[in-house]
């Protein structure tokens, strides 16, 4: 097999996937592969995949494998033209916290006023252990213990003190659930394990068709690391300066636009303005 037949190889399992419904992370764990491999087969930078995978993708997928091992010519002229906005974007990545939902600053409080522990104590015991437990690198079960122990109280159970905090930020659901019916859309967020379904459940998120869910405790690399943003191109399946990245903090802005995406500031203080300025760039 040579790399243009893996590559193409890689785009069949990648659109067979999206027509599935899927994301990577649930073919993943369906699969059995660890994300890296099928982001890897996806790009085409393996070579000469396992037979054995190959068919347990097909399988799951509802394909054939010789469907997909098949696919050594280009099928990009018979795939459904996808929508480009005036300004050349097809893809359109929102972040979660301080984008769709309101900043959960309120949860310390509450957690200070429940177990009177100071709230610098609780914040700077919070952030000391986000970024591993966003990386998947720690449970939410550790953390807890963890937080708990910091506190000197004997539980605590952080996701029910997030979602009873966070408030969805209306315009920015509606020009998501807009977006979603002419473009591809996805979400790219810093998040701990397990909350991006639970808000979606709980309507704390918009109930759509994502086209890629790039969820950092699942992939293993957080923002504005490189490598979240590579996953999430590969996700998107799109050129990167077809994708347009919607964030609250500049520095995970700077690093996707180091990357050739588009991006764009949102203001939660403002999120009117904010939503109307992601319209305009994807006017139709």
């Amino acid at each position: 097999m040579g790399e243009a037949s893996e590559k193409l190889l890689g785009k069949a399992i990648q659109e067979a996937r999206q027509t599935a419904g899927l994301t990577q992370q649930e073919l993943c764990q369906q699969a059995g592969l660890s994300y890296s491999t099928l982001a890897k087969i996806e790009r085409g930078a393996i070579k000469t995949p396992s037979v054995f995978t190959v068919m347990r993708i097909a399988n799951i997928l509802g394909t054939s494998m010789d469907g997909l091992m098949g696919a050594t010519v280009d099928t990009s002229a018979h795939t459904i033209q996808k929508r480009i906005s005036k300004s050349g974007i097809s893809f359109l990545f929102l972040d979660i916290n301080g984008c769709l939902v309101h900043f959960f600053h309120s949860a310390f409080t509450k957690l200070s006023l429940e177990t009177n522990a100071s709230s610098e104590l609780i914040e700077s015991t919070f952030w000391h252990y986000n970024d591993a437990v966003c990386r998947g690198e720690m449970t939410m079960d550790e953390f807890n213990d963890e937080f708990a122990k910091k506190l000197g109280v004997k539980s605590v159970d952080w996701q029910q003190y997030y979602m009873e905090a966070v408030v969805p930020i209306k315009e920015s659901h509606d020009v998501l659930v807009w977006a979603s019916k002419h473009y591809k859309v996805g979400l790219l967020s810093n998040i701990m394990p397990g909350f991006i379904n639970e808000m979606i459940k709980n309507g704390l998120l918009p109930n759509i068709k994502y086209d890629a869910i790039v969820d950092s405790s699942q992939v293993g690399a957080i923002k504005p690391e490189a490598d979240i943003y590579k996953i999430a191109e590969g996700e998107a399946g799109v050129p990167p300066q077809e994708i347009l990245f919607v964030d609250d903090s500049r520095t995970n802005l700077m690093a996707a636009d180091r990357q050739g995406w588009k991006v764009l500031w949102f203001d939660d203080y403002r999120p009117a303005e904010s939503a109307e300025k992601i319209r305009h760039i994807l006017e139709l």
